[in-house]
């Protein structure tokens, strides 16, 4: 997993009040094979990229940013190159111009046909930082 390109604005989040927040735009690749996860009682994976970090207001930030199912007989083997992410990384205030050290992770639920549910992380995980500008620019 890596991160490609990583920018961040300041925009007014109308969704949830009318101050302005720090928006995230980042593109990334992934490469990994997940066929080993398939066996006769996996019925699909549900895949789902995380990104986590601290502010001085919130201890601890999750926000899901791509997801994917992957059905059995489907080609588990993903090489994705310079991906949008599916879902907004909005922050509930200004946290993300300059941070540091803002960790991605995979991680995915196993939809079995019959029993448990485990949720699993991948074993890797890609730390990047924000820039300390914003930008200006339409992304």
């Amino acid at each position: 997993m890596n991160t490609v390109k990583v920018v961040v604005k300041n925009v007014p989040d109308y969704g949830a009040s009318r101050e302005r927040n720090d928006l995230g735009f980042l593109t990334f690749d992934l490469k990994t094979d997940l066929s080993h996860l398939f066996n006769w009682n996996v019925k699909q994976l549900f895949l789902y990229l995380t990104a986590e970090y601290i502010t001085p207001n919130n201890e601890l930030n999750q926000v899901v940013l791509w997801d994917k199912i992957i059905l059995r007989g489907e080609n588990a083997l993903l090489d994705f190159k310079n991906m949008n992410t599916k879902y907004y990384f909005w922050d509930d205030g200004n946290g993300l111009k300059g941070h540091h050290n803002v960790t991605l992770t995979l991680s995915w639920n196993i939809i079995p046909n019959a029993g448990l549910l485990p949720n699993i992380q991948a074993l890797g995980q890609h730390s990047f930082k924000f820039p300390t500008d914003y930008t200006q620019t339409r992304v």
